[in-house]
């Protein structure tokens, strides 16, 4: 099972492409400076999840051993 973290950080990461996107096809520096920013947000929420997975499966794999 995946973490949400990481659902929600690529999602984060993707709508902040898509903000940079728009401002730059509108010119607009805030909106392109905001999806900068979600994209950056986004990252660090997938690492999270994967780290949050990585932690699990290895937990898993203890509690397998044990039995």
């Amino acid at each position: 099972m995946v973490d949400k973290d990481r659902v929600e950080g690529s999602a984060k990461n993707l709508g902040g492409k898509l903000k940079e996107a728009a401002g730059k096809v509108t010119g607009d520096e805030k909106l392109k400076n905001e999806g900068r920013a979600d994209q950056v947000a986004g990252k660090v929420q997938n690492v999270v999840g994967g780290l949050k997975d990585k932690v699990r499966e290895n937990l898993d794999k203890d509690d397998d051993q044990r039995h």
